[in-house]
């Protein structure tokens, strides 16, 4: 419709992560909402590094730009937009450098802005994920950019004639989540009793609220939980979607998450994050993710296993087995080289081609383990040439390590990297772009599995390795107060041995873990030789040869 001057204007907004989406709306004289005129653009490489909260105030700023000449000088008029932090971003006194740049430009416009549910902010919605604008479609597959242009704050010091450059990233989460804390009545009542307790703020918990209120604290502007003093305190995570969306992308959807299945997911966020119902949250998550659905096979039936001793050592025993049928990467590498220790599941890997030789994987070897942890006393491994050649026999004889072999009838001996060459397939298909740059997320592949929860010891092998765990984006980005992982298998010698009983113990699990959740295939004497008895497994296509 024309615009009316007799008539107040409003704005909705939105932002996708590729491109940002605003109208310019009044009411008719029959009360209908119009649209008098539309905007949307494609992100610039830098913003699309923004958080989220950024993106939302790009998306603002960029309709009171377009609309300028409407909307100043005009009376109060209405924002709308689905992310409810805004509502107080200017007012946090915890602003970034981007945020307090922008502050002037928006004091320049006298507007109040209104929190809008996505659900019914149906056109800026769609205006801001125009897939013409995605820069990460490509025949209809979503990938990931190669473009890393995020801004970066760096101070600059002078150490004894040495300039040392530290990186550190904008608090924007701690940020957010701090601000809506005052639209979540049950947090914020939480926070008035622990910054003053008296009788008037306790009155106002509810008699649940009441008996754990010990198990809250403050740090700064966050609200931390842990269930009693010998936990590591959790960030409290107000009820704001996006707030919890955003953190449960971060730990399953990026590629440090690799889109690992429920329960790894859960662990990885509940270790540093609480809400109510998080585990709910996190199942309809995961059941739900396209790429999940899309690149895992279903559950199918495999052959009995028959497991190899215990490890009852970190690095004392090594499992190690190829991966081959990949798409050649741009150095024309078609295979991945994985290597598992069998007791703490610490995986590493590394690229490599099919014309790779018995030296070649032994200078591997080298580079990925033996640097890393020494020398282990066996090696697991299939009959694989590389694995069998005179000069890798001859190697380990030298250096007096024992090759523990497969046997030959029963390839599935050496299960543990069997089932990680499944779980890394599945991985790369997550990351699966343009087919030859999978070699690229390798490493990203490995950190998502060794940060990972491992079912057979119920440690991740980061913790069982070093008993702490590593630090990620999004615990910088909230400055969380603790060292990751209270340390226990790297206390006193009681408390070590204590750990390293718990692993060996849980390692009985191995053989289940490798093939629960579905029925096993027997293998069957005929005239005609071995037969396979049951449902041979669904084959998808992308799936590779082992």
């Amino acid at each position: 419709m024309l615009p009316d001057d007799s008539t107040p204007f409003h704005v909705v907004c939105d932002a996708s992560d590729f491109a940002i989406g605003c109208a310019l709306m009044q009411f008719d004289d029959e009360g209908h909402e119009r649209v008098v005129s539309y905007q949307s653009r494609q992100m610039k490489p830098a913003e699309r590094n923004y958080p989220v909260h950024d993106k939302e105030l790009l998306a603002m700023r960029y309709a009171l730009i377009k609309f300028r000449v409407y909307l100043l000088g005009e009376q109060t008029f209405a924002v709308y937009t689905d992310h409810a932090s805004l509502r107080a971003a200017m007012k946090s006194p915890h602003l970034s450098q981007r945020m307090a740049r922008w502050r002037s430009f928006f004091a320049e416009y006298n507007f109040v802005v209104h929190y809008k549910p996505g659900k019914n902010n149906i056109l800026a919605d769609a205006l801001s994920r125009r897939s013409d604008y995605d820069p990460r479609v490509v025949l209809g597959r979503q990938v990931i950019d190669d473009e890393d242009d995020s801004e970066e704050h760096c101070e600059v010091c002078a150490a004894s004639g040495i300039n040392l450059t530290s990186v550190s990233p904008e608090m924007d989460l701690r940020d957010e989540i701090a601000a809506a804390y005052a639209d979540d009545a049950v947090y914020a009542n939480i926070l008035a009793y622990l910054r003053s307790p008296s009788n008037e703020t306790l009155v106002a918990l509810s008699r649940n609220t009441c008996n754990q209120i010990d198990r809250y604290h403050l740090d700064g502007d966050l609200l931390c939980y842990n269930i009693d003093r010998f936990d590591a305190p959790r960030v409290v995570v107000p009820n704001d979607d996006d707030l919890r969306a955003r953190i449960i992308h971060e730990f399953h959807d990026s590629p440090m998450g690799a889109h690992l299945g429920r329960e790894k997911t859960i662990a990885v966020v509940s270790r540093d994050f609480y809400w109510p119902r998080m585990y709910k949250w996190i199942r309809k998550w995961v059941r739900t993710c396209e790429t999940c659905q899309r690149v895992k096979p279903s559950k199918s039936s495999q052959a009995p296993l028959h497991p190899l001793p215990i490890a009852t050592e970190a690095r004392r025993s090594v499992s190690m087995d190829f991966i081959f049928g990949l798409p050649p990467d741009a150095d024309g590498q078609n295979g991945v080289l994985v290597f598992v220790d069998r007791f703490t599941k610490m995986v590493h890997l590394t690229p490599v081609s099919d014309t790779v030789t018995a030296a070649e994987t032994a200078a591997h070897f080298v580079d990925c383990v033996f640097r890393h942890h020494g020398l282990p006393e066996s090696i697991v491994s299939d009959r694989d040439p590389r694995f069998t050649s005179a000069f890798w026999t001859a190697l380990f004889q030298l250096l007096g390590t024992k090759l523990s072999m497969s046997t030959a009838a029963h390839p599935e001996t050496d299960g543990q990297t069997e089932r990680v060459n499944r779980v890394l397939e599945d991985v790369l298909r997550s990351y699966a772009t343009s087919f030859s740059g999978w070699s690229k997320f390798l490493p990203l592949a490995e950190f998502a599995l060794n940060n990972a929860v491992h079912a057979s010891t119920g440690v991740t092998p980061f913790f069982a390795n070093n008993a702490r765990h590593p630090r990620v984006p999004a615990l910088l980005a909230v400055g969380h107060p603790t060292v990751p992982g209270a340390s226990t298998l790297g206390g006193d010698d009681d408390d070590d041995d204590n750990g390293v009983d718990d692993v060996v113990t849980s390692g009985d699990r191995d053989p289940e873990a490798l093939h629960a959740g579905g029925p096993t295939l027997q293998v069957e004497a005929s005239p005609r030789g071995a037969e396979l008895r049951g449902v041979s497994p669904r084959s998808l296509d992308g799936s590779h040869s082992v």
